[in-house]
């Protein structure tokens, strides 16, 4: 664990550089006992509408919900700068994706910041090295494309696994990084 946070501050951060957050989506339970083992005092259809129809569209409506929460947590000045320093966040999305494929064999896709200058950068690091020790960028975003990483789900389709990690980044952490650093 970090002792101390990336930008000289004495919050404590994520654990990893990087982090990337664990949010999954959620989805309907199953019924313990079946759609029709209340009857005669509830019949089944009843019950296969209410969960089936109704409650599925309640855990589906929570999973939109809580998208577009995440998409609002990377609004504000974080997003701002994502503009000021890549045009668009399509743009830096694009960006760090093709750096993070490019890194040959193992190592990392970084968003990082730059303090001497005040803006966003993207960089790569092959293996273990470290972003801020070899660049100067303080991490705020790392994208581990080490094949542990994916291999087992993805195989050795990198860019498959880069599309997919961006519907799980932690923006909420990346923005406190940011936000830090700007101090």
């Amino acid at each position: 664990m970090l002792s101390r946070g990336v930008c000289g501050t004495s919050r404590q951060l994520a654990p990893a550089l990087g982090y990337l957050g664990s949010r999954q989506k959620h989805s309907l339970p199953d019924l313990p006992y079946d759609y029709g083992a209340l009857e005669p005092h509830i019949n089944a259809q009843i019950m296969q509408l209410h969960h089936s129809k109704h409650h599925a569209a309640y855990v589906n409506n929570l999973n939109v919900t809580e998208e577009k929460y995440q998409e609002a947590l990377a609004k504000g000045e974080l997003l701002e700068a994502i503009k000021r320093d890549f045009g668009s966040f399509d743009k830096f999305k694009e960006k760090l994706t093709a750096a993070s494929v490019g890194v040959q064999g193992s190592g990392w896709g970084w968003l990082g910041f730059n303090k001497e200058r005040g803006h966003l950068q993207i960089a790569a690091c092959p293996n273990q090295d470290p972003l801020q020790g070899t660049t100067g960028l303080i991490p705020l975003l790392g994208i581990d494309v080490w094949e542990h990483a994916y291999y087992l789900q993805y195989k050795n389709v990198r860019p498959d696994y880069l599309k997919a990690i961006w519907n799980v980044i932690n923006w909420e952490n990346v923005t406190e990084r940011y936000m830090a650093c700007k101090k």
